[in-house]
C-alpha cells in the first residue's frame, strides 16, 4: 500500500490532538498518524505546536484545521 501523503502529528494523552484526527477522518480518506514523541526531529520541529498535519513534508495547518487548505490539496 502506498505511503498516505498526509501524516499527522500527535502526542498522546492530547484531547486537541484526538479531536483533530476525528475531524481530519471527516475530510481525508487516507492520512497516517505519528507520535511526535517518537522522533526526535519530529519533537524538535513540531512538538508545541501539536496537532501537526503535513502533506509530502510541508504544514498545512497546526491545532485546528484549516479546511480550505485541506480540500484544496486534497483535490490535487
Amino acid at each position: 500500500m502506498p505511503e498516505s501523503r498526509f501524516l499527522v502529528y500527535t502526542r498522546e494523552d492530547c484531547a486537541l490532538c484526538d479531536e483533530f484526527v476525528t475531524e481530519l477522518a471527516a475530510l481525508l480518506p487516507a492520512f497516517e498518524v505519528r507520535d511526535v514523541d517518537e522522533d526526535a526531529t519530529a519533537r524538535r520541529r513540531y512538538g508545541l505546536k501539536v496537532p501537526v498535519l503535513t502533506c509530502e513534508g510541508s504544514v498545512v495547518c497546526h491545532g485546528r484545521i484549516d479546511r480550505a487548505a485541506i480540500e484544496r490539496l486534497a483535490r490535487a
